[in-house]
């Protein structure tokens, strides 16, 4: 999903908040369909931090349902935020200035490598590759500007 054209964010509150359409490929790490996502994410700013929410469909396996999470994102610079669940523990750093950032965050035994890049004013996507003796798979998202729904609750 890399590739030319990135584009470059010197302000992440201006660019993220709003509302956003997302489809989520889950994937084996042979590119096998696993599951999916597809629905709405919001980014919404207070006072230095924009709370991230999500809210769609999960398909995985026979499983079909309605699934959310929630993120807040700390600007620390232009274009650069901290990013923390939203139970308050860290999640990972983001750096948005040239376009692409590469990221990880170790979850117990596993690792998380991301890889987030900004195509345009509208387009984005993350792609996070899952390694380690509990979890092996990659998760591909792609968000465009103007999500289908209204925020959730």
């Amino acid at each position: 999903m890399s590739g030319s054209g990135r584009y470059p964010v010197l302000d992440l509150e201006a660019f993220l908040v709003g509302s956003w359409s997302l489809r989520r490929a889950i994937l084996s790490t042979e590119y096998e369909r696993l599951g999916e996502f597809t629905g709405t994410a919001w980014f919404t700013p207070s006072g230095g931090v924009l709370t991230y929410q999500e809210q769609g469909t999960l398909r995985f396996g026979g499983y079909q349902g309605t699934a959310f999470r929630r993120l807040r994102y700390h600007v620390t610079a232009p274009g650069r935020a901290e990013v923390y669940f939203d139970y308050g523990d860290f999640f990972h750093d983001l750096d948005l200035r040239e376009g692409r950032c590469e990221t990880n965050h170790p979850c117990r035994d596993d690792l998380y490598r991301g890889e987030f890049d900004v195509l345009d004013v509208d387009t984005w996507w993350q792609c996070w590759r899952v390694s380690g003796p509990t979890k092996n798979h990659l998760l591909r998202t792609e968000f465009r500007r103007g999500g289908r729904g209204e925020r959730g609750t």
